[in-house]
């Protein structure tokens, strides 16, 4: 595109506007009409961007791998708000539950617009003593899980296609990695190479996609504090030493990444592809030079 020719894309976000996104008592909606799955949703980073998705006028189906109690407290959260939202059961390293997940999605609302590819866990270990069980398990989940849960949505996106009464692309996919997709992690193999190999394969499903409109990304999370973490932030000797590795001198908040999850999937970074979004506080600016090295 020329400097001087008309941005189709900016009319359509300025139409937007003055269409009105800003349904709820006032509040500026930018995924208002879009729907949403949310994958490991039921607590930390992924129940703060399955509500501040809902916030942002999104229908949300709260996944959660069997936890149906802390689901429905999520879901329960995001109506009281004012906000749709249903739970849904998955372990989203099992392709038929997947499948299904999807399948009751589509019953309830039709189609998908967002993915946010959450769920993960930890099985730390030493190398050495690393059992090939905890090595599979974590990579089943993190890497398998939103490979999986990627392509039933890209399946959707492509069949549909573009919808411009719900967003400029056909669908946006956005994978929770880490800080660990760049950092080493000694004691966490399993981990670190289940976030290192998200990152490629977001790539290369952004390469893929790009021509179909569907937009693919990652956020990068640093510290932030969930259960999954805890140990590592809850007594003020841990949160001190934690801070020596995160120059902005505080840790994060879901909330942190929920914001940053929902920028990505609005039609305001609709020329952002293929990249990983670091919301970090520093963490990958290798602290540890900052005096010199």
């Amino acid at each position: 595109m020329s400097a001087g020719e008309p941005d189709e894309r900016q009319e359509f976000i300025s139409q937007d506007k003055e269409k009105g996104i800003s349904v709820n008592n006032g509040k500026h909606q930018p995924l208002h009409g879009q729907v949403a799955l949310v994958t490991g949703a039921s607590s930390g980073i992924g129940a703060g961007v399955a509500k501040a998705l809902a916030r942002a006028g999104a229908r949300v189906a709260v996944n959660h791998p069997g936890t149906p109690e802390q689901a429905d407290r999520v879901v329960a959260e995001i109506q009281s708000a004012g906000g749709t939202a249903m739970a849904v059961a998955a372990d989203v390293s099992n392709e038929e539950q997947v499948k299904k997940m999807y399948a009751d999605l589509f019953s309830a609302w039709g189609t998908i617009d967002i993915l946010v590819a959450n769920a993960g866990l930890q099985r730390d270990a030493a190398l050495i003593d690393m059992t090939l069980a905890q090595w599979q398990f974590v990579l089943n989940v993190n890497l398998t899980g939103q490979f999986l849960c990627a392509r039933e949505a890209a399946r959707e996106f492509i069949r549909r296609g573009v919808d411009s009464n719900r967003s400029i692309a056909a669908g946006k996919i956005i994978c929770m990695s880490s800080v660990h997709e760049v950092i080493p992690w000694a004691g966490h193999c399993n981990y670190a190479a289940s976030k290192g190999g998200i990152m490629l394969m977001m790539k290369s499903m952004a390469q893929e996609l790009a021509p179909h409109r569907i937009r693919v990304n990652s956020i990068g999370p640093g510290a932030i504090k969930t259960p999954i973490n805890r140990m590592a932030w809850d007594t003020p000797e841990a949160e001190a030493d934690l801070l020596k590795l995160i120059p902005y001198d505080r840790v994060g908040e879901p909330d942190d990444i929920a914001r940053a999850a929902v920028w990505l999937a609005s039609d305001e970074s609709d020329y952002v592809t293929g990249i990983t979004l670091f919301v970090d506080g520093g963490m990958t600016l290798y602290p540890g030079f900052a005096t010199g090295g």
